[in-house]
This record gives structure tokens, C-alpha cells and sequence, in this order.
């Protein structure tokens, strides 16, 4: 543990090192996490003696009204800091005092009526086409067995060419492969949709079912890991890192950046809003809606990479 504790007013002194030890001994977060958390509590303190005029004690803790944590964030805000930054710091005030209350060492509950800072919505990152392809045809090469590898290539062609969730690839049955092109997803909250299916698709999970030595019942799962059982999301995940790193892409590059590199490349190919909305199984346009802020962007990126003039 960082010795921080020499800054620490000596009266909140004993709280704050019960504090940190119940996050390295019991929670165990990493070093960096624990040095984040101690620097925006002790600058909380540090405020605190400015604005109340004195060294805090426990009982100006347990007497903080909501608008004195307020009047915290909005300094730290004056100090430049991002929303991010500020979010991340009341987190750790927080967690504090949450510590404290369900420990019966001291209980104010003013903080809960403090809101974090409305974080700006992250857009999604897909892969440009080649780097999405070269992804569903490299993935094999880091299996260990043959059959392993076209299992991979078959749940990330799912989530490229349909548009599919990990969790909805991973939850089909063998049952539910399509005789035509049309294929039945369970999504969230239990809402069903048709989704098209690409041959592509269909042959990539074909060749993944001829190259599989375990019998697959009708009603059991699609996808399996090498013991016989439902395939879970780990896997693909950790076989996603491994094409990342050998093709140099970012650490967007995840199974999920191929759904939206789905969603993305339709519009892109003037897909309409609505047909993709159906499609990725969002209840709500809005939501759908980010891609063409992604599309946007997507599009400069070509531009900037193609056009002869970009440069300029």
C-alpha cells in the first residue's frame, strides 16, 4: 500500500486507514486503483478544511449536507477536471462513506442524494471492412485444434454478418441453425426477431458442425468448448485478443465491434434506420440512432485514408 496516511488530518486518520485496508485486504484492488482512491479522498479532506475552516473531524463527516459535496464537485470542476474525472472521484467519496455507513462507524446518507456528472455517450467503434474480415479469417490460426477454429470463424461471422449479440450467438441450440435464410433470435428481454442470413454464414456454421467430434443434440447448444458444454463468451473473447494483437488493431477491437461494424457498414451501404433497428433488436431508435453519428465519422475516416487531396 502507498503511505499516503502522513496527509491525512489526524482526526479522520484511523477512518481512513480502516478504509484502506479493507480495499487492499478484502475488495484487493490493484495498486493503481487504490492510489486513485486515496488521492480524491484525501483532496476531499483537503477541501474540507478550507471550506468548514478547520481540520475535519468524524463529525463533520456525519454532518455534510448534500450541497457541501456540491460545492466540492464544483470546485474540482473549476479545477479543470473532466466529467470523467469528477464521476470518478465522487465514486470514490462515495465508496467511502459507504464503507463507513454499512460498517456502523459513522452513517451520512447526503451523499446519496448527489448526482454523478451526465458522462457523454461513448459511440460504438467498429472495424473498417478489411480489418473486420481479416478478423473472421484469422481467428483459426490461434486454435489449437482444427475444429475450434471453424467453431470461432462461425460465432464471429454470426456477430459480423447478423448483427448478433455474444450472448444471442452463444444461447442459439443446434435446433435453431435456419433451413432458409431467415434465422429466430432471442434477444433481450426475452423479445424474439428474424434475422437474415447470409450464405456466408450458414456455410461457416456448417463447416463448423461437420468438423466437430462431439454429437450435438437438437436441444442443446449450438456452440461448445472443448468439454462438451455451452461455449462461453470468455473464449471468444480471448480469441478476439489474439487476432487483435497479430493484425495491430485497437483495444476496440472486440467480438461486440462486430455487431456494430454490422449496423455501421449497412448504413454506410444506405441501409435505413428503421431495417437496422429490427435487425440489432433495439427497442428504441434513439439507440440505433448513434450509428449515424458512427457512420459519420466512419465515412471522414475513409476520406482521410483514400482521398488524394486529404493531405492538404
Amino acid at each position: 500500500m502507498t503511505d499516503k496516511t502522513h496527509i491525512i488530518f489526524p482526526a479522520l486518520l484511523p477512518l481512513f486507514e480502516v478504509w484502506l485496508r479493507y480495499l487492499t485486504t478484502e475488495k484487493r484492488v490493484s495498486p493503481h486503483t487504490s492510489d486513485a482512491y486515496q488521492r480524491d479522498v484525501t483532496g476531499f479532506f483537503t477541501f474540507l478544511a478550507d471550506h468548514l475552516g478547520h481540520g475535519p473531524t468524524p463529525a463533520d463527516l456525519r454532518d455534510l449536507r448534500p450541497a457541501d459535496f456540491r460545492s466540492f464537485l464544483a470546485r474540482r470542476r473549476r479545477d479543470g477536471l473532466t466529467s470523467a474525472s469528477v464521476a470518478r472521484t465522487l465514486s470514490a467519496i462515495r465508496a467511502f462513506f459507504t464503507y463507513l455507513r454499512q460498517n456502523d462507524i459513522l452513517n451520512n446518507q447526503a451523499i446519496d442524494a448527489v448526482r454523478s456528472p451526465k458522462l457523454p455517450k461513448r459511440l460504438p467503434r467498429p472495424l473498417d471492412e478489411q480489418a473486420a474480415r481479416r478478423s473472421l479469417n484469422d481467428v483459426a490460426d490461434f486454435a489449437r485444434e482444427g475444429w475450434v477454429g471453424d467453431r470461432d470463424i462461425a460465432v464471429l461471422t454470426l456477430l459480423y454478418g447478423c448483427g448478433l449479440r455474444i450472448s444471442e450467438a452463444l444461447n442459439l441450440n443446434r435446433q435453431d441453425v435456419p433451413e432458409d435464410d431467415m434465422l429466430r433470435v432471442m434477444g433481450k428481454g426475452d423479445k424474439e426477431r428474424l434475422v437474415p442470413v447470409l450464405p456466408v454464414v450458414l456455410k461457416a456454421i456448417e463447416t463448423y458442425l461437420t468438423s466437430c467430434p462431439y454429437a450435438l443434440p437438437l436441444d442443446g447448444p449450438l456452440f461448445i468448448g472443448v468439454q462438451g458444454k455451452r461455449l462461453n463468451a470468455r473464449m471468444i473473447q480471448l480469441a478476439m485478443e489474439k487476432v487483435r494483437q497479430s493484425l495491430g488493431l485497437p483495444p476496440s477491437a472486440t467480438p461486440h465491434a462486430l455487431r456494430h461494424s454490422f449496423a455501421t457498414h449497412l448504413l454506410t451501404a444506405g441501409g435505413d434506420l428503421r431495417t437496422i433497428q429490427e435487425l440489432l433488436g433495439h427497442a428504441s431508435l434513439a439507440t440505433t440512432q448513434h450509428y449515424t453519428d458512427v457512420d459519420t465519422a466512419y465515412l471522414m475516416d475513409v476520406y482521410n485514408m483514400a482521398h488524394p487531396g486529404a493531405d492538404n
